[in-house]
């Protein structure tokens, strides 16, 4: 039984982790200054269960690898995800929830566009912050309050 169960972890994690990553390389505007990250909606599986940030944070490195920031991406952009779904699987309001991407994104990869790009921090911080809040905070939160509302569906997801 305890084989089959995390069989299910290892399944749904990989899962995620690969929709995660198909979705930021494939959709154009995932990566720069500006950027509408659509695999970040994702991120709020670490609401619903905390035993999906093994694959949210998968997904984010194998996401990164398309990024024109190259390994400091990999490393700054995955640190950033793993603390954003951390801070998201402590939080017990789903729409709070939603803001830690927005703020730690913005604080790290507006950091990391202006030491590597020398982009200013301030606009860079903000655009990023700015991207997230509208696929996380606003399509995300609407997305999620409905499927909670699912009993069946979080029976699922509920591992």
């Amino acid at each position: 039984m305890q084989n089959s169960k995390f069989l299910k972890i290892l399944v749904l994690n990989s899962l995620i982790a690969a929709l995660y990553a198909v979705l930021t390389i494939f959709v154009p505007f995932s990566y720069g200054a500006v950027q509408f990250r659509i695999s970040e909606i994702l991120t709020l599986l670490a609401f619903v269960n905390k035993k999906y940030i093994p694959g949210l944070i998968l997904g984010c490195f194998i996401g990164n690898l398309g990024s024109a920031l190259g390994p400091l991406d990999l490393i700054l952009g995955t640190l950033a995800t793993a603390i954003a779904v951390t801070l998201m699987s402590f939080t017990k309001n789903l729409f709070v929830s939603t803001l830690w991407p927005v703020i730690v994104n913005a604080l790290i990869i507006g950091g990391e566009l202006y030491f590597v790009l020398n982009l200013p921090f301030i606009p860079s911080a903000f655009s990023v912050g700015f991207g997230e809040f509208v696929v996380v905070s606003i399509v995300g939160y609407f997305i999620f309050k409905s499927l909670i509302k699912n009993k069946k569906l979080m029976d699922i997801l509920d591992i």
